[in-house]
């Protein structure tokens, strides 16, 4: 299953967990409106690639308890200082991202929350850092390192613990639920200034404080994301193709010439001033020829190739094979333009489709890791630069007289994506993104299973079958 999260100004993250399978699929599929005039002549398939998408692949456990596990064997001796500190992150990276994700979830909703539900996720909190804190290392470098992830995890489960008191609505249970989340966020606190984690400095200049919070992330990240090299494919082909078409068209060139030779006899102006149209004709045809050949051979071919390295052993554990081109709705498969439901008034929108092809070797994780994580990062701001600035005036009549209010003008964008498991299982989901110049405002799931019927709707389908029936038994049989 795919999500697609909104983050800081144009940027989707978009995330999904492959699992044991080796061989993965995705597509996904970007409608931009027509009006904002995308081609690939403002943004070429290269730039849009390089610029806008970004992906980071991790380690991922659903067995919520073995990293954890690991980190207190290596502790205590039993397992290598690298795998403590792979271990160790992978739990916290997990912890961090399931924080992030609920929270978020608490608030996007814009639901009155009850007491239930937060005090459900602050005591989860609370259990997670426990056993966190059970077993502190007591080798010096083991100890830094568990340290400054103590250190980060303390301070975020503060600052979404007070995202939370800020802007949850105000209900009738909002008082109980801030005086618990301050609770939370007090103890945090206090654990960190009882083990000297920052400084005063530190402590007095938010700035900085954000700063290294960032480093302790990255920290974090570190030991479970692979690290990855992009070999962009095809320079080869591209020379042969270069070769041959300029091979190819000085053929003609030189029979041109010995006709225009024999033709003109020895070199006059005449000869030169044909000369001269015979390689003005050269130069033109021989980049048409390129150009075409270059559409053919590479037609369907994949246009970069990553490969996945092991950030502690240095193992290379997965290939991925990544498409990115313009096509047209008309060329999509049946099932997107379904997912889609185009209308007349949207067939100028220019569709972006990306695809890649994962494998990956399981047996080369490290042990008890069998599945990883996939994070593509997709920045907007090339398309929110093709929008226009300003606003709109709507007007409106209310108790009789005119108003005027202004209203940002703001552009829907369609996102689908596809997954294809190594069994053929394919799943197709919808967003629609809003955005406007500045930022994506929404982001909004589509529910692409079919709606049921009616009771009432269901009945007078019965009877228009059955009423049907009842005329074809009384037609004459020849």
């Amino acid at each position: 299953m795919i999500t697609v999260e909104k983050k800081d100004g144009h940027k989707l993250k978009i995330s999904h967990v492959i699992q044991e399978t080796t061989n993965r699929q995705l597509d996904f599929y970007i409608f931009v409106p027509g009006e904002l005039g995308l081609t690939d002549k403002i943004l070429s398939e290269d730039e849009f690639y390089h610029n806008a998408i970004h992906g980071k692949r991790t380690y991922y456990s659903d067995v919520n308890h073995l990293p954890l596990v690991h980190s207190r064997l290596a502790s205590r001796g039993k397992l290598s200082t690298e795998q403590y500190r792979l271990s160790l992150s992978l739990y916290a990276y997990q912890y961090a991202l399931a924080l992030e994700k609920t929270s978020e979830q608490l608030l996007d909703d814009k639901q009155e929350r009850t007491i239930e539900e937060v005090e459900e996720v602050a005591q989860l909190t609370v259990r997670i850092l426990k056993r966190l804190r059970r077993s502190i290392p007591t080798d010096k470098k083991l100890l830094k390192y568990y340290e400054n992830i103590d250190n980060y995890l303390s301070w975020f489960t503060e600052q979404r613990c007070l995202a939370l008191v800020a802007h949850l609505p105000r209900g009738n249970d909002y008082n109980e639920i801030r005086d618990m989340l301050l609770d939370v966020c007090n103890k945090e606190s206090e654990h960190r200034t009882k083990h000297n984690y920052n400084s005063n400095k530190a402590l007095q200049d938010p700035t900085r404080m954000s700063n290294k919070m960032r480093l302790l992330r990255r920290l974090i990240e570190y030991p479970v994301t692979m690290s990855e090299k992009t070999i962009e494919l095809g320079n080869n082909t591209k020379k042969i193709v270069t070769g041959f078409a300029a091979g190819f068209v000085m053929i003609f060139v030189t029979i041109m010439l010995i006709k225009a030779r024999g033709v003109l006899g020895d070199i006059t102006a005449s000869f030169i001033v044909v000369l001269s149209f015979i390689y003005a004709a050269r130069e033109v045809f021989k980049d048409d020829l390129k150009q075409v050949l270059w559409r053919l051979v590479r037609k369907n071919k994949p246009k970069w190739r990553k490969q996945f390295f092991d950030a502690n052993s240095g193992h290379l554990i997965g290939r991925q094979l990544e498409w990115l081109e313009y096509t047209q709705f008309s060329k999509l498969d049946s099932e997107i333009r379904k997912a889609r439901k185009h209308k007349v008034s949207q067939r100028e929108e220019a569709v972006l489709h990306y695809k890649s092809t994962t494998r990956m070797s399981p047996i080369k994780f490290l042990s008890g890791y069998e599945q990883t994580r996939e994070s593509i990062m997709l920045d907007l701001r090339v398309v929110a630069s093709l929008m226009e600035k300003g606003s709109q005036r709507i007007y409106q009549l209310k108790d009789g007289q005119v108003t005027k209010e202004s209203v940002e003008k703001r552009h829907l964008i369609n996102l689908i994506t596809q997954e294809t498991d190594e069994d053929n299982t394919v799943r197709i989901q919808r967003w629609k993104v809003i955005m406007n110049r500045s930022k994506v405002v929404d982001i909004e799931a589509i529910d692409l299973a079919p709606k049921k019927k009616s009771t009432a709707e269901r009945t007078d389908a019965t009877i228009k079958d059955k009423t049907a029936s009842d005329k074809e038994s009384q037609l004459p049989i020849f």
